[in-house]
């Protein structure tokens, strides 16, 4: 939906909480204040809040005092982000306490909520997120998943899941409110924004948190993160499972063992998953013909490229591409 030049500016609120990311922080604010500028109208009103009156203090350790306290009425916000460490803040009892039922009480007015790398574990306290899609920082996922099992975590860039959003922090948050933006105001002006920003791209939604393969395997063995790295260097001709583990020396049992201990997947599935993704992302953003796109990632024919993606995504390449005009019908002019 967009908003007419009659419509009262969406009123968006930023709650920062104790070292929270200065990075982050502004990746989600300044699309809203670059949005008015070059709409040359107002668009967003932007307010910010603290726990108390006094300044917060960024991980960086540089202080922005905030317009509010969480906890007052702000009957005018229609969108509240909650910006926080990925740890837990440190943050007083009292005031944890008025946080966490502020954050209910706007759920029930019909505020929509979201969380900025940290801010979505105070969502999930204040149970505003029970049957959501939530993404969260990659280091927490798994201990985030068993404190709340009710909330699907999602290991994604990015979330927005009816009136709720959240993202791992980072860019990322550049990318959500660059979509959201787009999603309120057209598609063009998001792409002015990005244009604005000096990036290359707005990133979707469904792409996967960039995560280095040490960082996701923590003390995996060389040879698994060797494995991997030599799918990436060959997508354009595929390398068998069995030329994978001779090239490492190890027997195809013992690699495929590997996979599926640190990647719950077989080595085959999961290579498979890697040149799809990368033939996905040239989908969305070329104009490169399917056919091409198919044999420089390894298929043998356009046929056996659109089986496989659509068994994977669920989606034919040539429907992947039609969504994407659709979303941004003017990309091309």
């Amino acid at each position: 939906m967009t908003t007419s030049a009659h419509d009262a500016p969406r009123q968006v609120g930023f709650v920062l909480l104790p070292g929270f990311s200065l990075l982050a922080q502004a990746c989600a604010i300044e699309p809203l204040i670059v949005a008015n500028g070059l709409a040359e109208r107002r668009l967003y009103g932007v307010t910010t809040f603290g726990i108390d009156g006094r300044p917060v203090a960024s991980v960086a350790e540089l202080a922005l005092t905030p317009h509010g306290v969480a906890g007052s009425d702000a009957r005018h916000l229609d969108l509240l982000f909650v910006c926080a460490p990925p740890l837990a803040a440190e943050v007083a009892r009292d005031a944890s306490d008025t946080l966490l039922a502020w954050l209910k009480r706007l759920a029930q007015r019909g505020v929509t909520l979201g969380g900025i790398a940290g801010g979505t574990q105070w969502l999930a306290r204040a149970g505003v997120l029970d049957g959501y899609r939530a993404s969260i920082p990659y280091a927490s996922a798994d201990s985030f998943s068993r404190a709340f099992p009710a909330i699907h975590v999602s290991h994604q860039l990015f979330e927005i899941d009816r009136d709720r959003l959240t993202c791992g922090g980072g860019t990322a948050a550049m990318d959500m409110l660059m979509t959201l933006i787009g999603q309120q105001q057209g598609a063009a002006l998001a792409q002015r924004i990005s244009e604005h920003f000096v990036c290359e791209r707005i990133r979707m939604a469904d792409e996967p948190q960039q995560l280095p393969l040490r960082s996701r395997l923590g003390n995996a063995p060389e040879s698994l993160l060797e494995a991997v790295a030599l799918m990436e260097a060959n997508i354009e001709e595929p390398l068998t499972t069995h030329e994978l583990s001779a090239h490492l020396g190890i027997s195809r049992r013992q690699l495929e063992r590997l996979f599926k201990k640190h990647l719950q997947a077989v080595p085959s599935r999961y290579y498979l998953n890697l040149r799809l993704q990368r033939a996905r992302r040239l989908l969305r953003e070329s104009d490169q013909a399917v056919g091409d796109i198919a044999l420089a990632h390894g298929f043998s024919s356009g046929a056996h490229f659109s089986t496989s993606y659509r068994h994977h995504f669920g989606i034919s390449p040539r429907d992947e591409r039609l969504v994407q005009v659709a979303r941004d019908p003017e990309g091309d002019a």
